[in-house]
């Protein structure tokens, strides 16, 4: 089998893995949270669509394995896809929310560092962007961790940022997320979503530019 039949094949096997997550009403993920909320609701009700093998997003997945298996190595301090699980109570309904931290650093078991990991094809401008520190800062927060790094990887640039903790009112951003439809949360949204030409709130987008 060729290499990119088998990374097809085991991307394929990862998702059908997750469909089950994926379509549960009840659980939020933390990059929900600073993203357009319809785009939750298109993944609940046609998951097969956000399936995506593009090699933009297969370069980001190998340079977050190789910094990963480069710091959490045996014996490190650092982890790896550190996984986060928190339970809500919204409005008397329960939500899970879950994440998954590109790398945590221990100090003698607790979190001290969390580092979020960002490929583009340039460094954005204006960077760090907004809802990448939002993402940093809420795991910062279900981590109890005191230092966070935002690392973005270009073909010609490494930089990072330092990120403070700041309190964050997660319970919020679950409501706001699950009931009040920020669609989309920023403009440039629709351009990068997997549902942008079934998304009537992509098609409002197109139509006022």
């Amino acid at each position: 089998m060729a290499i990119l039949e088998e990374l097809y094949v085991i991307k394929q096997r990862d998702f059908s893995e997750k469909l089950r997550e994926l379509t549960d009403p009840n659980v939020v993920y933390v990059t929900d949270l600073v993203t357009c909320s319809h785009k939750r609701i298109m993944r609940l009700n046609y998951p097969l669509l956000s399936f995506q093998f593009e090699p933009q997003l297969l370069i980001g997945e190998l340079v977050h394995a190789g910094l990963q298996a480069l710091l959490a190595r045996d014996g490190s301090e650092w982890r790896a896809e550190v996984q986060i699980e928190e339970r809500y109570d919204i409005d008397g309904g329960e939500v899970v929310l879950k994440g998954r931290a590109d790398l945590v650093k221990y100090n003698d078991g607790v979190p001290e560092t969390v580092v979020e990991i960002k490929t583009a094809r340039m460094l954005p401008e204006g960077a760090p962007l907004e809802h990448h520190v939002m993402q940093l800062r809420i795991y910062l927060q279900l981590l109890g961790a005191r230092r966070g790094i935002l690392l973005y990887v270009t073909p010609d640039r490494l930089v990072e940022f330092e990120v403070e903790p700041v309190n964050v009112d997660i319970g919020a951003l679950i409501r706001e997320t699950v009931y009040d439809m920020r669609a989309p949360r920023y403009d440039w949204e629709c351009r990068y979503c997997p549902f942008r030409k079934f998304c009537p709130y992509a098609r409002k987008a197109r139509q006022q530019q």
